[in-house]
């Protein structure tokens, strides 16, 4: 070969060998995972974002998950929804990987919705139109509507909770009456249950909530079988709670 084409064919093979890199966009999609949904469950949806409070958002989540290890019952399968797949930051630090996100994927039935608590659901969180119409699309066909602490602020702000009883963390009872002043609000209690809206006081006691639920659809001994699992002594008539007849 005469060596004036000697350089471009060596240019031209160098470039055509040259491995090609993935972009982290192709890399992200190829390695997304969803939550293994068993038939004949409970569909249960976590609504998380970032502030959300530990707490309310594992307390629920712990109760719920353990029901898959209790034979002769319909189980839950559990989920957190967001409105990224970006990792999400809770009030304590913990970082929390979402597995749908509200805004663009397509979401499982989901029976169940939990909204725990989270730093901004008195200001910011309100005036966020998509996760409140999420939230009404949700509630159409949903079994149970279930908040903890001031998760009830976005039920409110949502229009669920305007003609059933509710309750919030006890340290924000008043601000709740002033926003909401058309509610009808229980103070003194952990939480209520009216209709298939679950109110909570938050905190540790989201764990009374949760308990209160599988008791609701489970019966007496599942839920004790599944406090004893996580060492709580459970006794519902000991919690102070509200549940109109």
């Amino acid at each position: 070969m005469s060596n004036k084409w000697l350089f471009p064919v060596l240019i031209l093979l160098f470039f055509c060998c040259s491995p090609k890199e993935e972009g982290p966009k192709h890399k992200e999609q190829s390695s997304r995972t969803y939550p293994d949904l068993k038939p004949n469950r409970y569909n249960v949806a976590f609504l998380i974002m970032d502030g959300v409070y530990n707490t309310e958002f594992t307390a629920p989540y712990d109760i719920f998950q353990h029901t898959q290890y209790r034979e002769n019952i319909k189980a839950m399968n559990t989920f957190t929804v967001a409105n990224t797949l970006n990792p999400i930051t809770s009030f304590e630090g913990v970082r929390i990987l979402p597995d749908y996100d509200y805004t663009q994927d397509s979401i499982p039935k989901i029976d169940i919705l939990v909204v725990p608590s989270a730093e901004h659901h008195l200001d910011t969180d309100l005036q966020d139109s998509t996760m409140l119409s999420f939230v009404k699309r949700v509630d159409k066909n949903a079994l149970f509507i279930t908040s903890h602490c001031d998760g009830a602020f976005v039920l409110a702000q949502a229009g669920l909770l305007d003609d059933v009883l509710s309750t919030t963390f006890p340290s924000d009872i008043d601000t709740y009456k002033k926003m909401f002043p058309q509610l009808k609000v229980k103070d003194s209690v952990l939480f209520v249950h009216d209709g298939k809206y679950i109110t909570s006081a938050g905190g540790a006691k989201s764990f009374e909530a949760a308990l209160y639920l599988c008791e609701h659809l489970y019966g007496k001994e599942i839920a004790k079988s599944l406090a004893g699992g996580l060492v709580i002594d459970w006794d519902l008539q000991k919690i102070s709670k509200v549940i109109p007849q």
